[in-house]
């Protein structure tokens, strides 16, 4: 559904003395095109180009957690670890989840606020004036309510994947963040995972010439985990399963191909085509767990969505972008990770990480050590180590909660700014748009309104500004 904006938020905008600039700049309605596509998919005009925009620099950076549950928590124990930060906040509806997260925080000179009890208990912590970035771990349907809400009340916000499950979401996240000129980051954790961030590095210096494919997956078995009665509140990410078909969960594959492809900031993606296979298994299960407990009957005759989806991308420039999205076959995890050049390849999921210059075969242990030792980024050697240490998917969770933090007291631009939480996020509605249609391309909205023709960079590998951020 369309997040309404809310009076109480357009008035705190005309505080920060922009509504009088025109808040959103564009009708809501789709304008026609002569070429007949959805005039939604370029709408209006841009009001402020958040790519490459620093805030004000924060030397402490106060936080307000919402949702403390299989992400939060794990948020919470890295946050601790990092300089400069103070965890203002803590909002779970679940009582006892805030109390861990209060525990987890014993020793750790913090004393946040908490807020429970109530489905809208994340309100008060947005409208409080103790917290500069709500960081966002909720179900993916209140994803862009929190998130809008937020930085209509002056607020940073880092928001778990996807940001957002509408196109209309979507938009909304681009013109607020654009209106306030709060950050709105997709907190896209495997961009900074250390094989994709040492690949990044290699493209950027042509070790792979012309990139001409990409190919990027969320292969994950989660029968058990949407099955379980506990592991997912109200057994949201079951009903996601249940009710929708497509790429629903693009994030991890698109995000850091995105990044290597300079996405948003001189490339674009511009239209996809998008198949699903049947479902052969979710729903079997749910007749079966039904015949012995009825909490599973409403979800008996439902039409699950498909194992596999497989979903194209076309860029601008004439790059080919594949996603998967599998979390039920009894497959070992993927990501698939594979950049195609005119020069070399590199892969690294589900085999180990590897390169090759050429069709022979991928590089001997000993080239891929040398590779380590002249391409491994600045970022890398700097605090890879540590979040090692600190944990969190290896340690690039641990990386990501870092440069978010690095960036906001520095007063630099984010890696992951609205327009890539946006892109990323819309690839899911695009996907089940097409699905529709027996696969029909679907056009890509351009949330930088032209701007990623002129657009810079800005993932910053060799912290040339800041890294100033201790992780203790």
């Amino acid at each position: 559904m369309s997040i309404p904006f809310r009076r109480r938020g357009f008035l705190k905008l005309s505080a920060f003395g922009l509504a009088g600039a025109g808040l959103f700049g564009c009708s809501r309605e789709a304008d026609g095109r002569p070429d007949g596509r959805d005039g939604a998919r370029a709408r209006g005009t841009q009001q402020f180009n958040m790519s490459g925009y620093g805030a004000p620099p924060l030397e402490t950076v106060r936080i307000g957690i919402i949702g403390i549950g299989n992400r939060g928590i794990g948020g919470v124990r890295r946050l601790r670890r990092i300089e400069g930060v103070q965890i203002t906040g803590l909002c779970d509806i679940e009582p006892d989840r805030v109390e861990r997260a209060v525990a987890a925080l014993e020793g750790h000179d913090q004393n946040p606020r908490t807020y429970s009890g109530r489905a809208d208990a994340w309100k008060a912590m947005c409208e409080s004036d103790d917290v500069d970035l709500v960081y966002i771990c909720t179900p993916w349907d209140q994803h862009a309510e929190q998130s809008v809400f937020a930085m209509e009340h002056g607020k940073h916000v880092g928001v778990e994947l996807p940001a957002a499950k509408t196109i209309e979401e979507c938009w909304q996240l681009v013109e607020v963040s654009e209106a306030t000129r709060r950050h709105c980051m997709m907190l896209g954790n495997t961009c900074y995972d250390f094989f994709e961030m040492m690949v990044m590095n290699m493209a950027r210096q042509g070790y792979f010439g012309e990139i001409v494919h990409g190919e990027g997956a969320y292969i994950h078995d989660l029968m058990q985990m949407n099955f379980s009665e506990t592991y997912y509140h109200d057994l949201w990410r079951l009903e996601e399963n249940s009710t929708r078909d497509g790429m629903l969960y693009p994030p991890h594959a698109i995000g850091p191909m995105s990044k290597l492809m300079n996405i948003n900031c001189g490339d674009q993606l511009d239209y996809l085509v998008s198949v699903s296979s049947n479902d052969f298994q979710m729903a079997d299960r749910a007749r079966e767990l039904a015949e012995e407990n009825e909490m599973w009957q409403p979800f008996v005759g439902r039409n699950f969505r498909g194992n596999m989806n497989t979903t194209t991308i076309r860029t601008h420039r004439g790059r080919t972008i594949m996603v998967q999205h599998d979390v039920t076959s009894p497959r070992p995890y993927s990501r698939i990770y594979l950049v195609s050049g005119t020069n070399g390849t590199a892969q690294k999921w589900p085999g180990p990480a590897r390169i090759a210059r050429d069709h022979t075969g991928w590089l001997s242990q000993g080239a891929m050590r040398e590779i380590e030792e002249e391409y491994t980024p600045e970022i890398t050697r700097r605090v890879g180590d540590l979040a090692r240490e600190v944990g969190g998917h290896g340690g690039m969770d641990t990386i990501m909660d870092w440069r978010l933090v690095d960036c906001l007291r520095n007063g630099l631009p984010l890696d992951i700014d609205v327009y890539d939480a946006a892109l990323w996020s819309a690839i899911a509605p695009l996907s089940e748009e097409s699905l529709a249609n027996r696969s029909r391309s679907v056009d890509v909205p351009d949330f930088t309104r032209g701007a990623w023709e002129t657009n810079e960079p800005v993932m910053d590998l060799d912290l040339s500004r800041g890294g100033t951020t201790r992780i203790i």
